[in-house]
């Protein structure tokens, strides 16, 4: 019989012991206390698993697909673009609407129909792109044991968001959830996202600027609010930086020029049946401009788009004087339907906001109607937001595990 003080059996018991904890890292995201039921729209930052049809982008998140091309500018007057393929590993911002859950921010309207051979780690990494963890999936829908799944089992999918009043440093602004990849840093980010390491580290209420990769940040994009009157019902629309709205049914389009903070509403060419456009008092049409220099200045009068109420397009007359005339209007480039992703693009640090999604440049914005689905964000403008920090855990590979065993095994059967 074995001694069993030798020294090479207590290293095999230690050894086993080891392997038999569980080893986590931990990944943060932004959570943003409520105590309301308003809700908000935000978008989630999603690289494609493998190449999907706009459609099923959409299915994913059970959004209409049309709400995903207008969201990364990608032109939708192209032939059946619903069933464009899109390629993998390509980024896409996802609009969804953000709701106040159990006191925190996060998106509830996401359900997934479990596949064979799916596992929560499997839909949490890869089908939702590291959006959320295992754990959060089992906990959502009380998985008792997460290694059976039935195949066809409906599964809540909790996603993270922020609204933060839409706005930031008292600015408007969207907020967009961003997976942290390995290669990013945060003035990668920052720099990317047009915004400060200051801000991001205050949003979301960083110690220090260090990120990991997992880590889920909510990123400030600056964007257009509009003025609209209380009783619109597209009240609170705000349009971030290189996207468009529809709004009024789809008989109105809405954008916001890069670095703009001043949205632009016209006819949108979709409008099938729409209420009358014109201004009150005048020969001008929603979107029209006119101006008049004079020896004071540039007159200037607009016909405003100003909200949609009871099936009536509301429309604005406005009248300044400016002290030279305005250049022609600025549109935020639209982009083809993309095929493919450049290099230069999949293994650049975080996406640009100017140019999330790659593909050629369309001939000309009035090409078709213009992107984004417009957001509403009640609530009165704060100075800054201000989230917490929350942290879940992911296991480290079964193969550290095993390769201790291994290691203990060999080291009893030599010393015997």
């Amino acid at each position: 019989m074995k001694n069993p003080e030798n020294p090479i059996f207590f290293l095999f018991v230690s050894l086993i012991l080891a392997s038999s904890l569980v080893f986590t890292a931990t990944a943060k995201s932004t959570i943003e206390p409520c105590s309301s039921n308003d809700t908000c729209n935000s978008l989630l930052g999603y690289t494609l698993y493998t190449d999907l049809k706009v459609s099923e982008v959409a299915s994913l998140f059970q959004v209409d697909p049309i709400s995903v091309l207008l969201a990364n500018a990608i032109d939708i007057s192209y032939p059946d673009v619903e069933n464009h393929i899109l390629p993998s590993k390509l980024f896409l911002k996802i609009p969804i609407t953000c709701s106040c859950v159990d006191g925190i921010r996060k998106s509830v309207s996401t359900h997934y129909k479990t596949r064979p051979s799916d596992t929560l780690a499997s839909i949490a990494d890869s089908v939702y792109g590291g959006l959320v963890s295992s754990e959060q999936i089992q906990e959502a829908n009380s998985v008792n044991d997460p290694s059976l799944l039935d195949v066809g089992t409906s599964l809540v999918i909790p996603l993270p968001c922020a609204c933060f009043n839409g706005t930031d440093n008292s600015l408007p602004a969207v907020y967009l959830s961003y997976v942290v990849r390995e290669i990013d840093t945060l003035v990668g980010i920052a720099r990317r996202y047009s915004t400060t390491i200051t801000d991001l580290m205050n949003v979301n209420a960083m110690g220090g600027p260090d990120v990991s990769s997992g880590d889920i940040l909510a990123v400030p994009l600056s964007a257009c609010a509009s003025k609209f009157p209380s009783y619109a019902t597209d009240f609170g629309l705000i349009v971030p930086n290189g996207s468009y709205a529809l709004a009024a049914g789809h008989c109105v389009q809405c954008s916001c020029a890069l670095g703009s903070r001043n949205l632009y509403c016209e006819p949108a060419s979709l409008a099938v049946s729409c209420s009358s456009m014109q201004c009150r008092n005048s020969n001008l049409m929603l979107g029209n401009i006119t101006v008049l220099q004079s020896s004071a200045g540039c007159n200037v009068t607009t016909c405003d788009y100003n909200g949609f109420a009871n099936g009536t397009i509301l429309t604005m007359l406005t009248r300044s004087l400016q002290p030279r005339c305005p250049g022609p209007q600025q549109f935020a480039p639209l982009l083809a339907p993309p095929d493919t992703v450049p290099k230069d693009l999949m293994y650049a640090p975080a996406p640009s906001p100017d140019f999330d999604g790659p593909g050629l440049i369309a001939s000309s914005p009035r090409s078709s109607v213009l992107p984004s689905s417009g957001g509403s964000f009640p609530g009165n403008p704060a100075n800054g937001p201000a989230g917490s920090v929350s942290t879940a855990s992911s296991s480290i590979s079964h193969f550290c595990i095993t390769f201790l065993v291994s290691i203990a095994s060999f080291s009893f059967v030599f010393s015997s």
